[in-house]
């Protein structure tokens, strides 16, 4: 069943093809659009079950490996390309559904579709990517088309903030590109499987420098304080299912890259505590950025940030715990936080602004979005029994089985970041859902929202509840992706089943 491993790339692909060729036909573009999606989504569920029984291999064109690409799909990259495809198929329906409602004006729809396909196909090619190359052009793939759907619209704002967004990240590609062409120049491959054993022979300072270097261009990838302050001036300016993919995906592929290079070629070592101190200044500053923020998109932009930290605290252990519960917690967070940014669109479209100075009383006018709000809200900040908090408990669990004292600072540094999450969330609703109208006039003269909008953000708040039912099952799979990163044997066996050259 390898030919089902290109497919969450190809598919993608070829739906921007026809997408844009269809440009003066948006039914079309549309149907094109969410069955393709549809489409990548099974794809993805059938290569999770398959995966089970070990990492499926594609060597894509035929060439033999390690000349040619391949793609590697093992229960990591297949649980992150079943909740990527969800994920962005959702936000697909919400555009779908704003774009009904602004009479599909406000967005350019004959460019919106292929470049949100174009998106999809570089994060799936990210997560399936079998050699460090690879994974670059799947980085560049969804960077470009991020390029495009930023500034939608070109308004002042956009551009200013994507021009920005544009510089960190061609700086973080650069980054990138010379660590690639240096550890090609110490190993003589970019194949990952193979990377194994030759990184393993290297002098711990050239294998140090490498590390660096790619941690550094995952870290700006990721936002990771001190290399975070784009993302709060990026990403609120963008419309609102831009920014929620945005928030839910782009930076999940620059941690799912740390985690896969951390575990697979440099597994253990010094780094580990640097990835832990760098936890910890995330976890604080992103969280007490929030709490100052009177903007709710600009107070979930923050909290993104901060809780990108406790993506790294599991990393930083470097344990079975630690790995299985970042896992965990990187699939919970990809959907809540995706799921509060289309809420937040909600909330400006009926308010007229995200302002919370500006807004109140929505919970008596607005009962449905006040329970869109709340339910994610709450999982964010880790209230039993959500997934939220199974998330952060199995950190805090590992990093008590660590026992070391900068483990003990990291768990400390855990709770208090929920706490204050529960403060900033809790301050949006006593103002926006809970307080009497303030009396001052919003930025912008409310809209409504489609059907389509509200169907599709409760959907997600649904699967946001959903992880929380099927906790014990996906626990039991991270478990599993974690001992086989650990373990690193499975890997290579996939893609070199006669041993590595």
């Amino acid at each position: 069943m390898t030919w089902l491993v290109p497919l969450p790339v190809v598919m993608p692909l070829l739906g921007a093809a026809v997408t844009l060729l269809m440009f003066r036909r948006p039914r079309i573009q549309r149907a094109v659009s969410i069955g393709v999606l549809t489409a990548t989504l099974a794809a993805a569920v059938a290569l999770l079950v398959l995966s089970r029984s070990g990492p499926l291999v594609a060597a894509v064109g035929g060439w033999p490996v390690p000349l040619g690409i391949v793609l590697v799909a093992d229960q990591l990259a297949a649980l992150m390309l079943v909740v990527s495809a969800a994920v962005t198929l959702c936000v697909l329906v919400y555009s779908i559904g704003q774009g009904v409602a602004d009479g599909e004006q406000a967005t350019p729809l004959a460019v919106y579709h292929p470049t949100y396909l174009i998106l999809t196909a570089g994060v799936t090619n990210a997560f399936l990517s079998g050699d460090l190359f690879n994974l670059y052009v799947g980085f560049e793939i969804l960077l470009a088309a991020s390029y495009v759907l930023i500034t939608l619209g070109g308004t002042e704002t956009r551009v200013r903030a994507g021009t920005t967004y544009v510089v960190v990240s061609l700086l973080s590609s650069v980054i990138f590109l010379v660590g690639i062409g240096l550890v090609y120049a110490a190993t003589g491959t970019l194949n990952l499987a193979q990377l194994v054993s030759r990184l393993d022979a290297l002098p711990d300072s050239v294998s140090l420098l490498l590390q660096g270097m790619l941690l550094l261009a995952f870290g700006i990838k990721a936002a990771v304080f001190p290399l975070s302050a784009w993302l709060p001036d990026s990403y609120p300016t963008a419309p609102a299912p831009v920014t929620a993919v945005f928030a839910g995906l782009l930076t999940k592929v620059g941690v799912y890259a740390i985690i896969r290079t951390e575990t697979l070629l440099f597994p253990g070592g010094e780094v580990a505590d640097v990835l832990t101190v760098a936890a910890l200044a995330t976890l604080v500053v992103g969280i007490l950025g929030a709490v100052a923020q009177s903007d709710i998109k600009r107070m979930l932009s923050f909290t993104l940030v901060s809780h990108i930290g406790y993506l790294l605290f599991g990393v930083g252990l470097a344990s079975r715990a630690g790995i299985a519960a970042a896992v965990f917690y990187t699939v919970h967070h990809i959907v809540i936080q995706t799921t509060l940014f289309l809420v937040a669109g909600l909330i400006e479209r009926r308010g007229g602004t995200t302002a919370v100075d500006r807004l109140g009383g929505l919970a008596r006018t607005t009962p449905v979005l006040g329970v869109l709000f709340f339910i994610p809200a709450l999982n964010l900040a880790g209230i039993p029994p959500f997934s939220g908090f199974l998330g952060k408990l199995g950190l805090v669990r590992a990093g008590v089985q660590d026992g070391g004292p900068l483990a003990y600072v990291l768990v400390a540094g855990a709770i208090l970041t929920s706490l204050l999450t529960l403060y900033a969330i809790g301050r949006v609703w006593n103002l926006a859902f809970w307080r009497s109208p303030a009396g001052v006039s919003a930025d912008a003269p409310p809209r409504p929202s489609s059907r389509m909008m509200v169907a599709a953000t409760a959907a997600l708040v649904v699967a946001g509840v959903a992880l929380t039912l099927v906790a014990g099952p996906l626990y039991d799979l991270t478990d599993t992706a974690a001992n086989d990163l650990l373990a690193r044997d499975p890997y290579v066996r996939a893609v070199f089943p006669g041993g590595v050259p």
